[in-house]
This record gives structure tokens, sequence and C-alpha cells, in this order.
């Protein structure tokens, strides 16, 4: 009787094992082109600030340095995409609409707060190396995404939103003249960038800072807001870590991507609480 031994060469092949090459290809691709980018001469320099908690090798700070192929109207935020799909796909930043109005992508660009979809690295002073860090005065998360919670409760402690003492009667309306004169503190999105700039933020961490005061000016001024609520909304941003905290270094308005004057709206409600605070015998 003969025995006869099993075939070991078979056509079938393990998906897993195909999966892992597969992924071990494209991690070698991915160092390979990192290593000798192929960008052509005139190439832009991205240092990208590093951080990873999880991770025990990345849990010191570092830059990592990406070269990306100009083009016209590349933006910084095109750059750091380009980074993370040609390169390293661990590369975390936060970005949403691309178009300057959702404010995710806030970041600290060339030493200054910018968004990152609306700086076009031709306008940068230094477009040949760009060094894109996260926004300061904020506990990093990993990368370049920062913890955004504290900025969010400053916004809403301010109530930005109408609640009327009293049921209104009828369509409340506004006039233009009302309009026009509360139209640029409505523009805000919420980036941080003005909040991430203010010294007095950095070193007060109860200060309301300007985005929730702006918000707190664009609801003072509206003609719809009653009489009751106005007065209430006037103390809470009078408060010791309210508007008189606010030293007037116009660092707010210089970074904010809406051209909102912050620092001008700051000092009009500081009229108003001392104008509500004068007393005549």
């Amino acid at each position: 009787m003969s025995t006869q031994t099993p075939d070991t060469d078979t056509d079938e092949t393990d998906p897993q094992a195909e999966r892992m090459a597969r992924k071990e290809a494209r991690a070698e691709e991915r160092e390979s082109a990192s290593s000798t980018p192929d960008v052509g001469e005139d190439a832009i320099t991205l240092k990208v600030f590093r951080y990873d908690p999880e991770i025990a090798e990345k849990q010191e700070p570092r830059f990592d340095t990406f070269h990306v192929p100009r083009e016209p109207g590349i933006t910084v935020l095109d750059a750091l995409i380009y980074a993370r799909d040609t390169y390293d796909s661990s590369l975390t930043f936060r970005h949403s609409c691309r178009q300057a109005v959702c404010g995710s992508d806030a970041l600290f660009i060339n030493g200054s707060q910018r968004l990152g979809c609306q700086t076009q690295i031709a306008d940068l002073d230094n477009s040949d190396t760009v060094r894109v860090e996260p926004l300061p005065h904020r506990e990093v998360v990993k990368d370049l995404v920062v913890d955004m919670d504290h900025f969010y409760d400053q916004m809403h402690s301010v109530e930005p939103y109408f609640s009327p003492t009293e049921e209104p009667e009828g369509e409340q309306l506004q006039s233009r003249e009302n309009r026009e004169k509360i139209k640029m503190s409505t523009r805000c999105i919420w980036c941080g960038a003005c909040m991430s700039s203010c010294n007095i933020a950095a070193g007060d961490n109860q200060y309301l800072g300007p985005a929730a005061i702006n918000k707190a000016y664009r609801f003072y001024f509206d003609e719809r807001e009653d009489d009751e609520r106005q007065e209430e909304r006037l103390k809470i941003i009078e408060q010791e870590h309210g508007v008189w905290r606010c030293q007037t270094q116009f660092s707010c308005t210089t970074v904010c991507p809406k051209d909102i004057p912050l620092t001008e709206h700051i000092q009009e409600l500081k009229r108003e609480a001392v104008k509500q605070n004068l007393k005549f015998w």
C-alpha cells in the first residue's frame, strides 16, 4: 500500500497575510518617499510639531520635517494634508470646511495664530520654510490638536443666545442701523485664535477672553434684547475676570481671521459698564 503525502503547494492565499504584506509595502513606500521626496527643486520645507502621549517613543515633543511641492495657491492646510497623505498617516490636525467658516484649523503658523485653510504659503514672510505648531496656551492632545473645552466653556458662560424675560408680542424686527452696528461681531467662527494670542488669558484661566466678550457684545447691543436681560448680561461681563482684565494690547484684533475689531468691542462694553454704575444726586 502506498502512502500519499499531502500536497503542500496550493493556489489559495491567506487574505490576512495579503493585507499585512500590502500594509508593510505601503509603509516602506512612505518611508522611502520621506527620505527622498520627488517634489522638485523648489519644494516647501514644512516643519510640524509632533507629540503623541499614547506612544512611548513619541511622548517627547519634536518637529518633523516634510518636503511639499510648491504649487500656485497652496495653503498651509493643503501642505499638511499632502504631508499626511504622502509621508505619515498618523499626522493629526483638525480641519473641515476648508473655507474659513468652521474655525477648526486654527494653528500657530510661523509665529502667529492663523487659519490653515486661509493662509497662503506664498503670502508668508518666509515661504520656503513653514513652521506649524498647535495653538499656544492650550493643552496639546496630539500633534496639532489642542483641547478646546475651556474655550467653549468661556463662550457659553456669557449666555450667547436670546432668552427674553417675557414672551415678545409679535415679530421682533431689527433696524438696518442696529444690524450694521453688530454686524462684525456676528462673524466670529469660534476658532480660538484670539484667545490663544491673549497674554491676559494665558495668565488668568478665569478671564472670559475676547471671543466670549465679543459674543456678549453681539447680544447686548442687539435692540431686540430686553432691558432686564441686557442688565443681566452686563453683570456677567463686568465681573472681576471680565472686560476690566483687558489691557488693550490689540493682539486679539491682529490675529482675528474675520477682522472683527475685538478690542474696540471690549472698550465699548467697558464704557457701558461705567455708564450703568454712574449715580447722579
